[in-house]
C-alpha cells in the first residue's frame, strides 16, 4: 500500500509540474504577446510569483477538490487516486503537445469521478444534488465545483469585455504615451495574477497528495503538510519556466491581435475572477479563465478581428475534457487493479 502512496505522490508532483507549462504558461500569454514583457521577463515574473502563491496562498481549494471522494481509507482509495491523476496527466500532455489550451483542474474532476465510479460505484463521489434539493438547501460536492467552473468562464469573458469597453471610454482622449503607464500596470497586474494561478493551481494536487496521506494511514486527518506545499510551489515554478509556449501561441496571438491596453483589461479581468474563486475555495480553469477573457476584450474591441473558430475548439475543450478524463480513468482503475 505505501508503495501505490508513493508512486501516485509522484505522479501528483509530476502533474503539478506539466501545470506549470500548462495552465500556468496562459498567465504569461497576454503579457508578453502585447510587447510589455520579453519572453525571458514574463515567464520568469510569472514563475516566481507562481512559487509563492503555491506556498503561502492557503487550502481552501484543497479541501474542496478532497470532498470529492467519499470512500473509506484504504487501498482502494489509492488505487483510485493513482488512476485519476495518471489519466489527468496524461490528457496534460497530450493537450500541451497539440498546443490544445485544454484544463488542468476538468482533467483531475474527471479523473476523480472516473476511477470513483470504476471502482466503488456512485456513492463514492459527493454529487452535492442531495444537498442542494433538500433542507438546508447547501451548494457543496460536485455541484458546487461545477457551479464555480461555469461562473468563472463567464466572468472571465464577461469581466473583458466590460472591461475593455470601460478602458475604451477612459483612454479615448489619451496620448500614445499612455503605454508606458498601461505596462507598468500589465507588470502588476500580472504578477497578482500569477500569484492567484499558482495559490489555485497548487492546491488541486494538494487535495490530492492529502487524500493519500490519509488513506496510506500517514496522516489521522485531510491535511496539508509544508513539505508537500513547498514542493509543488518549487515543481509549478520550474514547469512554467520549462514549456508552454505552444499553448502560450494560441492565446497570445490566434485569437486576435493583443496591445498592452488588451492584456491590461484582460490580466485585471481575469486576476479577480481568480482571486474570488480560489478565496472561495473553487477549482477554476486558469486556462478557461484567461482564454475567455481575450475574446471577451476582441469581441469589445472588434468583433470582426476575433478568429472565433479558435473559441469554437476551445469551447469544445471544456466539453470533451471531463467525460473523456472520466473514461480514461475509469480504464486505468481497472487495469491497476488487475496488475
Amino acid at each position: 500500500m505505501l508503495l501505490i502512496a508513493a508512486i501516485t505522490i509522484i505522479l501528483a508532483f509530476a502533474f503539478t509540474f506539466t501545470n506549470g507549462f500548462q495552465d500556468s504558461a496562459t498567465v504569461a500569454a497576454t503579457f508578453i504577446a502585447s510587447g510589455s514583457a520579453t519572453p525571458q521577463q514574463g515567464i520568469t515574473l510569472v514563475a516566481c510569483m507562481n512559487f509563492v502563491g503555491a506556498l503561502l496562498g492557503g487550502s481552501a481549494v484543497a479541501f474542496t477538490l478532497s470532498g470529492l471522494i467519499v470512500m473509506q481509507s484504504g487501498e482502494l482509495l489509492l488505487q483510485v487516486l493513482l488512476a485519476a491523476i495518471l489519466a489527468a496527466a496524461a490528457w496534460n500532455i497530450g493537450s500541451w503537445y497539440f498546443g490544445f489550451p485544454a484544463s488542468s483542474t476538468h482533467a483531475i474532476i474527471g479523473g476523480l469521478i472516473g476511477a470513483g465510479i470504476m471502482a466503488a460505484g456512485t456513492g463514492s463521489i459527493s454529487w452535492g444534488i442531495t444537498e442542494l434539493l433538500a433542507p438546508p438547501y447547501e451548494i457543496t460536492g460536485l455541484v458546487r465545483v461545477m457551479l464555480f467552473l461555469v461562473l468563472s468562464i463567464l466572468l472571465g469573458v464577461v469581466g473583458g469585455y466590460l472591461m475593455r469597453k470601460c478602458t475604451r471610454v477612459a483612454f479615448r482622449n489619451a496620448k500614445r504615451t499612455i503605454n508606458r503607464s498601461i505596462i507598468r500596470i500589465n507588470w502588476l497586474a500580472t504578477a497578482g495574477m500569477a500569484f492567484f494561478n499558482g495559490s489555485n493551481n497548487a492546491q488541486k494536487q494538494l487535495g490530492i497528495i492529502a487524500l493519500v496521506l490519509l488513506a496510506a494511514g500517514e496522516s489521522v486527518a485531510i491535511e496539508v503538510p509544508f513539505w508537500t506545499r513547498a514542493a509543488c510551489a518549487l515543481l509549478l515554478a520550474l514547469g512554467t519556466v520549462s514549456g508552454g509556449w505552444r499553448v502560450m501561441k494560441t492565446i497570445g496571438s490566434k485569437i486576435f491581435s493583443i496591445k498592452p491596453v488588451h492584456a491590461m483589461d484582460s490580466q485585471i479581468s481575469s486576476g479577480i475572477t481568480l482571486a474570488l474563486s480560489t478565496l472561495a475555495g473553487a477549482p477554476v480553469s486558469t486556462t478557461h479563465i484567461i482564454t475567455m477573457s481575450v475574446i471577451g476584450v476582441g469581441a469589445a474591441e472588434n468583433s470582426r478581428d476575433v478568429r472565433w473558430q479558435v473559441g469554437k475548439e476551445l469551447l469544445i475543450s471544456m466539453v470533451v475534457t471531463i467525460p473523456s478524463t472520466i473514461i480514461l480513468s475509469g480504464i486505468l482503475v481497472v487495469l491497476i487493479q488487475l496488475f
